[in-house]
């Protein structure tokens, strides 16, 4: 198995590329004759482009160039995803400066991840999961220390990270959606949404903290993977959910974003699980496989990844 539990060459994830491709060269035409036939999809996706101008580029560079990808020609993903991404980059400067193109940007935007994850499954039949773990993300043991040290450690860590995803970037997403016209009328939820957003987010933190407890004065290092803990954690909210960091991460951001009034926050949050769940969980869990054996494999038999249930039978570590 390759990093991030995809095989290489694999035939299956091949197609899924080329399924891509296929969906999204039929998108592509469908957009185009929306945009010539309904203004406000012109307006909403290109602002004050001209649309023939711009066709004569995008329906060979994009709409065809994806069509020849999902038939498996080996060039035309050569062509579609720096196509894709130039066309992302425009619309995202043009929509920024104007604030007219919004959507466009957006969906762009969209299409140049999917059309370089489906590029890279069509040339290697694998995404290199390993290329999300690197720099201060990279997997290292901790260097040993007292409980009390690693625990501060952790609650420096949860500080950067915090201020970083939950409010740095939510608030830069929030106002790219005001900029961009992306905002969605919804004045009467607003109040009720804060009220569970703030729920979630004081819950979640309470997990992360917990968890944080737990990691540094039972495992003897802190729950980020650049310095992973030097022993097994199966205590505190280990017991019930095997990631409970990645778990409480998730549900701050969704909760933020609810509490900011944004679909865009919303989605970064659920973004962000899938990235963890496909890329991230996969090589972590490989890694503790190797260092704990028989002990960390009855673990996650046991006990669930996502949703918290009852807690496993004690495992002595080996």
């Amino acid at each position: 198995m390759a990093a991030g539990g995809i095989v290489a060459e694999n035939p299956v994830w091949m197609a899924v590329g080329r399924g891509y491709f296929a969906v999204q060269s039929l998108a592509g035409a469908l957009w185009w004759f929306a945009v010539f036939t309904v203004d406000a999809v012109r307006e909403a996706t290109l602002g004050g482009a001209d649309p023939r101008l711009v066709a004569m580029l995008d329906v060979p560079l994009f709409v065809v160039a994806s069509l020849l990808a999902a038939l498996g020609i080996r060039w035309a993903p050569r062509i579609a995803v720096p196509w894709t991404l130039l066309v992302a980059f425009a619309l995202v400067i043009g929509a920024t400066a104007t604030g007219r193109a919004g959507w466009g940007a957006f969906a762009m935007v969209a299409a140049s991840a999917g059309s370089l994850a489906a590029w890279l499954l069509m040339e290697r039949g694998r995404i290199p999961a390993e290329l999300a773990l690197v720099g201060p993300l990279s997997i290292r043991v901790a260097r040993s220390a007292s409980p009390a040290r690693q625990f501060l450690r952790t609650l420096a860590q949860l500080a950067v990270f915090w201020v970083f995803f939950l409010v740095v970037l939510p608030v830069l997403i929030a106002w790219f959606e005001a900029r961009w016209n992306l905002r969605i009328d919804a004045s009467e939820w607003r109040g009720p949404g804060f009220a569970v957003g703030l729920i979630l987010l004081v819950a979640a933190s309470a997990l992360g903290i917990w968890a944080a407890i737990a990691m540094s004065t039972r495992g003897d290092g802190t729950p980020l993977p650049s310095a992973t803990a030097r022993r097994l954690v199966i205590a505190g909210p280990y017991r019930n959910v095997r990631n409970p960091m990645a778990l409480a991460g998730i549900v701050q951001a969704v909760g933020v974003g609810l509490m900011l009034g944004s679909w865009l926050v919303v989605l970064y949050g659920v973004c962000g699980a899938a990235y963890w769940n496909w890329l991230v969980r996969p090589i972590e869990e490989a890694d503790l496989e190797t260092r704990f054996g028989e002990s960390f494999r009855a673990y996650r038999d046991r006990v669930r990844c996502w949703l918290p249930g009852p807690g496993p039978r004690p495992v002595r570590a080996r």
